[in-house]
C-alpha cells in the first residue's frame, strides 16, 4: 500500500484534534460541500467550514473512521459513528487539488433513522454557530 496523501493526513490530525480553525489552511476557497441533508451543493469555503465544524462537534465524540482508499487526487473514507444509541455509517468522499487544499467535500449517510437523526443534530449544532 502507498503512504497516505498529505492532504488526507492533515484530514485525520483536524478531525482527530477537534480544532477547527486548522480547516482554515486545509480548504480551498471554492471547496464545494455536499450533504446528505441539503439539496444544494454548500459552495465556498465559509460553507464548508461551517458543516465540518459542525460535524466534529455532532460526530466527533464518537466517529471512527474504519477504512479508506485513495488515488493522487482523491479519497474515500469509510465511518461509523453513535447519535444517542443509533449507530450510522457512512463514507466521506474528498477530492483536493494540486496545492493539496480540499476542493470537495461528499458525505453519505445511512441507515435513514440515523441520517435522520444526524440532520436532527446537525441543525441545532448550525443554529449554535449562527447565535
Amino acid at each position: 500500500m502507498t503512504e497516505r496523501p498529505e492532504p488526507l493526513t492533515r484530514w485525520h490530525d483536524v478531525f482527530e484534534s477537534k480544532d477547527a480553525r486548522l480547516l482554515d489552511a486545509l480548504i480551498a476557497d471554492d471547496c464545494v460541500f455536499r450533504s446528505p441533508a441539503v439539496h444544494r451543493p454548500q459552495e465556498g469555503k465559509v460553507l464548508t467550514t461551517k458543516y465540518l465544524s459542525a460535524a466534529m462537534v455532532v460526530l466527533g465524540p464518537t466517529v471512527r473512521y474504519e477504512h479508506e482508499w485513495w488515488d493522487d487526487g482523491s479519497a474515500v473514507l469509510e465511518f461509523i459513528a453513535d447519535l444517542d444509541g443509533l449507530t450510522v455509517h457512512g463514507i466521506d468522499m474528498v477530492r483536493w487539488g494540486s496545492d493539496g487544499r480540499l476542493v470537495e467535500f461528499t458525505v453519505m449517510v445511512r441507515p435513514f433513522k440515523g441520517l435522520s437523526r444526524l440532520m436532527s443534530l446537525m441543525a441545532a449544532e448550525l443554529d449554535k454557530q449562527d447565535a
